[in-house]
């Protein structure tokens, strides 16, 4: 996507430096800046502190961890593969791009194996890409025919206002994004967009990430707190909703950041549609009952107490918004059963959240 009039993705392989370069999305909005991880360590150290997030992110970012182990002996296959795992216990791309690569390099001899996981690194990230833009191109399909429905029931109708919760942009992966790649489809196909932004507590991924998004992509959008989404939705001014996924169930249930789950009951009574946009590396076909098989991530308390901006002199500055002595819960994520999902956009179709469909998707 376009960053300052640059075209640029979320990592980079930097074959001069034997590197991959990220964007630092904990400085997000505020400064950009990049970092150049050049290990196992550093690619533990930037999933687990969000540096880098979203689950297809995670996954890829993980590939090229799983290379820099063993380029520089770090630590086995096997091993290396269980310390990444550990990083990010939710999120299934991050399992299954370590699958990908161990099938692929498991007949390689000894002295190709870091080579051939770059290979392979390099093949996941470009892959992704293209991914997610399929997933843009499978869900304008949807955006335009909300639109036309509008503009039939509604002449005067100005913009088709969306709805999404966290960030699932290009940030969240290697390029395009899974819910924001339809938006930004729909955009370059003309149709008028405007997006609802949640602020996505306790990190505001949406005020921070999806905001700094749509502002360089042009698109027009309104920040909101989490629980006006409701309010929007009953006073008619959210035409649909499109959220990311970390897991889905075989079934159709949906694991997604903390809140999501609200915004599809507010959604489901009042008659608007809540669509998943997921890569089909995101749908766990082991699990059925989403609510009682995905972990959920248990996040640090400090999430809560305090709260990061910037302060008079352009300064990121944290400070304390709860006392110390308050017991805090910070799970991650929550489930949305399937019966309040309208659809699944994948890059291969559009499916019902049942097992019949995926299964159906997940052999073509």
């Amino acid at each position: 996507m376009r960053v300052n009039e640059q075209q640029l993705r979320t990592i980079e392989y930097d074959a001069a430096r034997d590197g991959l370069t990220i964007i630092d999305q904990t400085r997000l909005p505020h400064h950009f800046e990049t970092v150049l991880l050049r290990s196992l360590g550093d690619v533990c150290h930037a999933i687990s502190t969000m540096q880098v997030r979203g689950a297809p992110l995670i996954g890829v970012t993980a590939a090229y961890g799983l290379y820099f182990a063993l380029r520089d002996g770090d630590a086995s296959l096997s091993s290396a593969c269980r310390i990444l795992n550990e990083t990010r216990p939710t999120a299934v791309n991050l399992a299954w791009a370590l699958t990908s690569m161990s099938t692929r390099l498991e007949t390689v001899a000894s002295a190709h194996l870091a080579s051939e996981a770059l290979v392979h690194a390099n093949a996941l990230a470009q892959e992704d890409a293209m991914i997610c833009e399929a997933i843009g191109e499978q869900g304008l399909s949807l955006l335009q025919e909300a639109w036309e429905a509008k503009k039939a029931k509604d002449g005067d109708a100005q913009a088709l206002n969306i709805l999404t919760h966290c960030n699932a942009g290009w940030l969240a992966t290697v390029d395009w994004g899974t819910a924001l790649a339809p938006i930004y489809k729909a955009k370059l196909a003309g149709i008028p967009v405007h997006v609802w932004v949640d602020e996505t507590r306790p990190r505001n991924q949406g005020a921070f990430l999806t905001a700094w998004e749509l502002k360089h992509q042009g698109i027009p959008h309104t920040v909101i707190v989490d629980n006006a989404g409701g309010h929007l939705m009953q006073n008619g001014l959210v035409d649909l909703c499109i959220v990311g996924s970390d897991r889905t169930t075989i079934r159709g249930d949906v694991c997604n950041k903390i809140g999501t789950y609200l915004k599809a009951l507010a959604a489901a009574d009042n008659h608007i549609p809540f669509y998943v946009a997921l890569p089909l590396s995101t749908i766990d076909a082991s699990l059925h009952d989403g609510l009682k098989e995905i972990p959920i991530e248990q996040r640090s308390a400090s999430e809560i107490t305090h709260m990061q901006g910037i302060d008079e002199h352009g300064e990121l500055r944290s400070v304390q918004v709860a006392l110390s002595e308050s017991v805090v819960d910070n799970a991650g994520f929550d489930v949305t059963p399937a019966r309040l999902v309208t659809a699944l956009i994948t890059e291969k179709g559009i499916a019902l959240p049942n097992e019949s469909s995926l299964r159906e998707l997940l052999a073509r």
